[in-house]
């Protein structure tokens, strides 16, 4: 899975997704830290990768745009410690390869995972 990872994803969670086989680079490695999201969406879109964040606002840039992607997949965990959330990485992103390949938004929660496809209407 090719993917950007934003900000509030730390660089062991990055690391980690690379020790899976997955394709990722954190976002200030391709823009300065004070980048917009609206350009971080942009790079995604331009590399044909998915967004992993914390960060709604995200899903909601995406989702308003109309467009069917670049895929979102938001952290939604109750605890950001990064062991829980390279577990739960490597848990979910196996099975939400098909959603995120045709265009998603999806939130990653505790006890389960919503996707809903592109372009949201």
């Amino acid at each position: 899975m090719r993917l950007v990872a934003d900000l509030n994803v730390a660089p062991r969670t990055v690391v980690f997704l690379r020790s899976l086989g997955h394709d990722v680079v954190r976002v200030d490695a391709l823009l300065p830290d004070t980048a917009p999201d609206a350009e971080i969406v942009g790079v995604a879109l331009r590399e044909g990768r998915t967004i992993l964040t914390q960060d709604l606002d995200f899903s909601a840039l995406v989702a308003l745009s109309g467009r069917s992607g670049p895929s979102v997949v938001s952290l939604r965990l109750s605890s950001s410690r990064v062991e829980r959330v390279n577990e739960r990485l490597r848990d979910v992103l196996p099975s939400l390869a098909a959603e995120i390949e045709s265009g998603a938004i999806v939130s990653v929660e505790d006890d389960g995972v919503r996707a809903r496809s592109l372009p949201i209407e």
